[in-house]
């Protein structure tokens, strides 16, 4: 909205307020004429002069206030551009050129026509100074600018009231004030719907979107980082990091009867084995379907790929028959788990119980012969010789054997709680502080393969290569469930130099802005542990909140609160819910809240979209307020 409309505005509303009151007043006088009372013209005369000073006082103070927002917002926009001048060349440091530029910007935005410019000293209506890079703030610019408004009605109360005087001042420093910023965007299923895909890749990597605008903030490599993390109910960070050492391959190497996360949460969630376990072997039909186990049975180890033994993309019930014969023979091996929507890495490898008969005692040395069987062994001789045989008992010891992790596909799901609540590094030797490796299988697609189609993209650290980071971007498709927890944690632990994916190291000269932008289209629907949510529904608890948002809210707090060495607020978080659904979702309290800045909720940060062509217009409004993050004071 334009100043000067603004000020209408203003005006207007105080305007009317003054005729409520005069027309109030109005009434009074008429019964005032008609009163027969001596003290009446008395008690009118008294009350009437504070009630029109109030008026007056009113519409004076609105005319100021009005004025004052202008001229900040002129000052603002005058340091901006001659910050960037100066940064440029286009303006010399001297004092004479630094004024003469703000001059002219000022005075070209500054419109407002009941502020009237008060000169300095130097006969200047804005004073500027530079200041250069002090190895603090880096280079400022500060400008001052005094204006005085005419009063109409406080003038009548007193003479020393006849005029009003406020100042104004902005401060842009450049530089040594570098800005990092962390996108966490939803890339689940329901982003096909409704162009929403397309139009987030269109807002941060088309033409003049948010990438555009970031880094032409940059007057040096390195001054402006993004990173951008794609996100379902897992991330993808890329197979490459098989062999780091902050991964955690708990889930991976334990069978489906001891998985920890299956577990909380719901008891009956954890697989359990029939009870005729150790009499299933080669030839035996799978003890396993979906209505029993929670997966069914593959013809071999699950690595990413199945290759089912019954039924399309291992979703088929009916138990058929273990190996008998092959590289995998005697192994049961199971495929998805249908609660937690993961695959499984490994098969029970079926070993037979045996036991040793005595054949043969006191015959001759000769034991195979005498008996036949050339799998005997004879021991002693003479009278003493005894012959024995190894016998498979028809009972079997089941195995768990892994998958090599080298046959991971990149994909990572929330931490062991309450590290998934936090930014903490970690720690090699405690494993709830790692990564847990994952193989999501979820709508009959392993999405963390490169070659499947859709495949979740994978993460990409702090960066400034945009070339890389728009093509990255605008290969992003919809895949699977909504976990916001597991984005904002990745794209915390982004801009952190202690983490799996350590930002570069900051200037300790410098000033940082350090920026959490989250978009998602929906509300939570599963996370890593299944009794939160089975990927349609989120599970609440008795008072209505979902699992998966009770968890995300502390997330939420713990960036809040977050500082740095300094003791100053870390993080500006903006939260951004896209609901195109008819009917539509509520309204998500958890993403208002989540939305802060300084240390502090901020609800300015939070945007609520209902249509996909508003994607491109609010990362366009984000992008010019953290432009405007340069205006320190």
């Amino acid at each position: 909205m334009a100043a000067a409309t603004r000020l209408r505005d203003a005006t207007s509303v105080t305007a009317m307020f003054a005729r409520f009151i005069i027309r109030h007043i109005r009434d009074a006088a008429r019964r005032f004429v008609g009163a027969n009372d001596g003290n009446i013209a008395v008690i009118f005369t008294l009350a009437a002069i504070p009630v029109i000073g109030f008026v007056g006082a009113a519409i004076d103070y609105s005319r100021v206030n009005s004025a004052r927002s202008s001229m900040q917002a002129a000052l603002d926009s005058t340091a901006l551009m001659l910050s960037k001048d100066i940064s440029s060349g286009t303006v010399a440091t001297t004092t004479s050129a630094i004024q003469q530029a703000a001059q002219a910007y000022f005075k070209a935005l500054y419109t407002n026509p009941d502020g009237t410019l008060v000169p300095n000293a130097a006969n200047q209506t804005v004073a500027a100074t530079y200041t250069a890079n002090n190895g603090n703030m880096g280079n400022t610019v500060q400008l001052t600018a005094t204006a005085s408004v005419t009063t109409d009605f406080l003038r009548v109360v007193s003479k020393s009231l006849s005029t009003m005087n406020f100042t104004v001042n902005s401060t842009t420093a450049w530089g040594n004030v570098k800005m990092r910023v962390a996108l966490a965007l939803d890339n689940t299923g329901s982003m096909a719907d409704n162009g929403k895909i397309t139009a987030l890749r269109n807002a941060v990597a088309g033409n003049g979107g948010l990438i555009d605008q970031l880094s032409g903030l940059a007057k040096n490599p390195g001054d402006v980082y993004i990173s951008v993390i794609p996100f379902a109910k897992v991330v993808n960070v890329g197979s490459s990091y098989a062999g780091a050492t902050w991964i955690d391959w708990t889930d991976w190497q334990n069978p489906p009867t001891s998985q920890p996360a299956n577990a909380v949460g719901n008891p009956n969630g954890q697989a359990t084995l029939p009870s005729n376990w150790s009499s299933i072997g080669p030839g035996s039909q799978c003890p396993f379907s979906n209505s029993n186990g929670g997966f069914t049975c593959t013809s071999g180890p699950v690595n990413g790929s199945a290759n089912c033994m019954s039924g399309s993309n291992c979703q088929g019930g009916s138990r058929n028959v273990v190996p008998s014969s092959g590289t995998y023979s005697g192994y049961i091996c199971p495929s998805v788990d249908y609660n937690s929507h993961t695959l499984y890495n490994g098969c029970w490898n079926s070993v037979p119980n045996t036991t040793q008969q005595i054949y043969c005692t006191g015959r001759s040395s000769n034991c195979n012969t005498g008996m036949g069987n050339s799998t005997a062994t004879c021991s002693g001789s003479g009278n003493n010789v005894s012959c024995t045989q190894t016998v498979n008992t028809g009972t079997y010891t089941h195995t768990w054997v892994a998958n090599a992790t080298s046959t991971w596909t990149g994909c990572i799901t929330d931490r062991t709680q309450s590290f998934d609540e936090t930014g903490d590094a970690p720690t090699s030797n405690i494993a709830a502080t790692l990564f847990p490796a994952n193989q999501y299988y979820e709508n009959s697609e392993a999405y963390c393969q490169s070659n499947n189609s859709p495949a979740l993209e994978p993460i990409m650290p702090m960066s400034y290569d945009w070339s890389t980071m728009k093509t990255n971007i605008n290969a992003m498709q919809p895949t699977g469930g909504t976990d916001q927890s597991v984005g904002l944690a990745w794209a915390w632990q982004s801009l952190l130099q202690t983490g799996p994916i350590p930002a570069p190291a900051e200037d300790p000269n410098a000033t940082y802005n350090r920026v959490i932008i989250i978009l998602s289209d929906g509300l939570n629907t599963e996370d890593r542990w299944p009794a939160y949510g089975n990927g349609s529904t989120q599970n609440t608890n008795s008072q209505g909140v979902g699992y998966i948002d009770i968890r995300q809210a502390q997330q939420c707090l713990n960036l809040r609160n977050a500082t740095d060495a300094a003791g100053k607020p870390m993080y500006t978080v903006y939260t951004i819910q896209v609901d195109t659904s008819s009917p539509p979702d509520p309204t998500s309290t958890l993403l208002q809240s989540c939305a802060s800045s300084n240390g502090k909720a901020d609800p300015s940060k939070f945007f609520m979209l209902t249509s996909s062509s508003q994607i491109a217009t609010t990362f366009t409004t984000i992008g010019t307020a953290l432009s405007q993050l340069r205006v320190a004071q």
